[in-house]
């Protein structure tokens, strides 16, 4: 994928960002940084109990997502073993993961060729700024423009996921995205973890946002209690990006795509992103008792 080429350098301030915050990130050049983790570099080890990741140093990283579903309270451990018990939840498991797996590969066509048409209209067109927080930007005529095509180039998906897919797309295609900075990249922490954000982008509104995919086959919004889990994954995300990059979004969003075609959107602020980086450290905390006491599974 071609990188931009940038000429322009803007005037412009990311807005509430401070001294320390600009001064790292111009030092330690986020755009390379953020082009580094679109490529997995840690290795996976299936020989255990479960599954984990090793460096070339031989650290070991856990995943995010196990690592909640882990640390999850004992009503929900108890509420997932009760479904697990009805006739046909296997069945219906089964098909929730694949609608979830085909709607996220459907959009992440659409962003990842939507970033290629960007960069090459920016270079093209000699329109890219390096903003405040180290990031290069085309305008945002260019993201749309090149959201609206690559939507259309979009393939189609298998009529389960059709609701699903669409919704998403037309998300993508609303005009509130105002630049793209990556799609489906790793991050990786010292405190040994390790997992697959969905999206950095520009949100008209809430600036910088890391973004989070979900899909369900309900056709009611969540209510926070819900999605507890979600803000600590985004908490976990944001950690791991800013110890890879200095990058620090300034909101977050949980995206959920639902059954009846319609979406859920939950941005949280920062302050909200900082408590979920808070949490998701609790949750770190208790996951090391349990490996220490060999309840992890």
């Amino acid at each position: 994928m071609p990188e931009p080429v940038i000429s322009k350098v803007a005037t412009e301030t990311v807005p509430s960002m401070t001294e320390e915050e600009l001064t790292r990130s111009l030092d330690d050049n986020p755009q390379d940084a953020l082009a580094n983790l679109r490529k997995w570099t840690l290795e996976r080890d299936d020989t255990g109990d479960f599954r984990v990741y090793r460096d070339k140093e031989g650290n070991v990283y856990h995943s995010v997502t196990h690592i909640l579903k882990e640390t999850s309270s004992q009503g929900e451990k108890a509420a997932l073993a009760k479904w697990l018990k009805r006739p046909g939840s296997a069945a219906k498991g089964e098909m929730a993961r694949q609608i979830g797996t085909l709607s996220h590969e459907n959009l992440e066509y659409v962003f990842k060729t939507a970033r290629t048409l960007c960069s090459n209209a920016g270079n093209k067109r000699n329109s890219w700024k390096i903003y405040a927080d180290g990031l290069a930007r085309p305008t945002k005529a260019i993201t749309s423009w090149a959201l609206k095509k690559a939507i259309q180039s979009a393939p189609s998906v298998p009529f389960a996921a059709d609701l699903h897919a669409r919704s998403l797309r037309e998300w993508a295609g609303s005009g509130s995205i105002t630049a793209i900075h990556a799609s489906e990249f790793s991050i990786h922490h010292p405190l040994g973890f390790a997992g697959t954000a969905d999206l950095l982008i520009d949100v008209e509104g809430s600036g910088l946002t890391l973004c989070d995919l979900k899909t369900t086959g309900s056709e009611k919004d969540k209510p926070d209690a819900y999605l507890a889990n979600y803000f600590c994954q985004l908490g976990a995300y944001a950690l791991g990006l800013d110890h890879l990059s200095k990058i620090r979004p300034k909101s977050g969003l949980i995206l959920i795509a639902k059954g009846d075609g319609t979406i859920q959107a939950r941005t949280l602020s920062l302050l909200e992103l900082e408590g979920a980086k808070s949490l998701f450290k609790e949750r770190m905390v208790i996951y090391r008792r349990l490996l220490d006491l060999g309840a992890v599974h």
